[in-house]
């Protein structure tokens, strides 16, 4: 059995509350002892010994929220090409959208992704389910079943179910499965034509605007359902001040309610949108900083649960157009924790709050594996120099598409190696 010393690391792990200087020890494919009292015994025979003064060892980020082309758009994305992006940004698994053709609705495309990852993967692949036949938000598919088969949670991905009864019911039956069911929200009617967030910036840009309500009106029936099923809804991407507010009643009138958010409106915007940027073409849309920064605040106080990279590849096709036309969305994945760290350097988060919200905390509420460093747990682990400056290029992006929004962004904070399974997957 291999056996690898990862000495002398600032280690972050708010599973067990450290954060202190120390060593990880890993054997074979589990961690064996992680902190700074991990070698009393002194360093075991034969070990291979990697000294990282001066670097910061955390679980390996759990990402909820990945949308892939395979099956049906290899092109724009395949199970591999995303996992060795994730492995380069510190992923370590993730969890993959059924928004594929066709779509994850039933037992064989579940076990398809699993067989594909098992084969091709660099990093663990969870497969989330969708909650109706097709996308369409009227039959519901076969949690059971598909529960069965390792769907992580259900969700309609990028579309949201306008049938009260179809989420009253997928709400009911996800519960006695013991399954997420997660969920974007946004009216279609009341979002109608639009590109952007409504406001002065969307008037001068003379695009169509999407209201803050088109987000919370289908969200507060959601929270309305959630208590009334007593089932665990996550909201999965929200992007206002008003929907952490109705995340916060829902959670202290106690019902099971958790909610994430786009690294994206973390990090941006609407000014960002800039003179009709189409990798700014997102959904939910970048909102004005005043929510900006409302969705910082909801993550420091505990509103906000996790954070994902809604990592969404679109070709040359879907985005070389004007911006009303351009598909919405952009790759993450590979920038989800320097982007984050952001949020660290400039003081709004602690590093150990940061960690959670990328990996303890998606890993817990998703009932995966990982998230953690405490002995027995997969050896899922990512080193990373905190400090160490990099401009995203999109020669650099290993992603098959190059969407990203932070093309020559000025980044700090770097993945140097990446570890699933005691196995290392990416080295810089």
């Amino acid at each position: 059995m291999t056996i690898t010393v990862f000495s002398h690391a600032r280690i972050v792990d708010p599973s067990r509350g450290i954060d202190e200087i120390g060593t990880v020890v890993v054997e074979g494919k589990k961690i064996a002892a992680a902190g700074k009292s991990a070698l009393n015994q002194g360093t075991p025979e034969g070990a291979t010994v990697i000294d990282c003064t001066g670097r910061t060892i955390m679980p390996g980020l759990v990402d909820s929220r990945v949308f892939i082309g395979e099956p049906g758009a290899e092109h724009r994305e395949t199970i591999a090409s995303a996992s060795v992006a994730a492995a380069a940004g510190g992923v370590t698994s993730i969890i993959m959208m059924p928004d594929t053709d066709p779509v994850i609705d039933d037992v064989a495309l579940v076990e398809f992704v699993l067989r594909t990852a098992r084969d091709t993967a660099a990093v663990n692949v969870f497969p989330a389910a969708a909650i109706t036949r097709g996308l369409a938000g009227k039959e519901m598919t076969e949690f059971g079943l598909m529960r069965e088969a390792g769907a992580v949670a259900f969700t309609d991905g990028r579309h949201t179910v306008s049938s009260s009864l179809v989420m009253r019911r997928a709400l009911t039956y996800a519960r006695d499965f013991g399954a997420v069911v997660a969920h974007e929200t946004q009216d279609a009617s009341l979002a109608s034509a639009g590109v952007m967030n409504e406001g002065l910036y969307a008037s001068w840009l003379g695009l169509p605007g999407i209201p803050r309500e088109a987000e919370l009106i289908p969200l507060e029936r959601d929270l309305a359902l959630a208590r009334l099923t007593r089932g665990a809804y996550h909201a999965a991407k929200i992007s206002t001040a008003m929907s952490a507010d109705a995340i916060r009643r829902a959670k202290a009138d106690g019902a099971s309610v958790t909610a994430g958010i786009a690294i994206h409106n973390l990090a941006l915007n609407e000014n960002d949108v800039g003179e009709y940027r189409t990798f700014f073409r997102l959904m939910p849309p970048l909102r004005g900083e005043e929510d900006r920064l409302a969705m910082v605040e909801a993550l420091k106080d505990g509103t906000i649960d996790l954070i994902a990279s809604s990592h969404d590849p679109q070709d040359v096709d879907t985005k070389r157009l004007p911006f009303a036309d351009a598909a919405a969305g952009a790759v993450g994945v590979e920038t989800l924790l320097s982007v984050a760290l952001r949020l660290h350097h400039n003081g709004d988060l602690p590093l150990s709050r940061l960690v959670e919200v990328l990996s303890t905390a998606p890993a817990r509420l998703f009932g995966l594996p990982g998230g953690t460093l405490k002995p027995g747990a997969p050896a899922d682990l990512v080193v990373v120099d905190l400090d160490e400056p990099w401009i995203v290029s999109e020669a650099g992006i290993r992603s098959r598409s190059k969407n990203t929004c932070f093309e020559g962004a000025r980044l700090q904070g770097r993945v140097l190696q990446t570890v699933v399974a005691g196995r290392t997957v990416f080295t810089a």
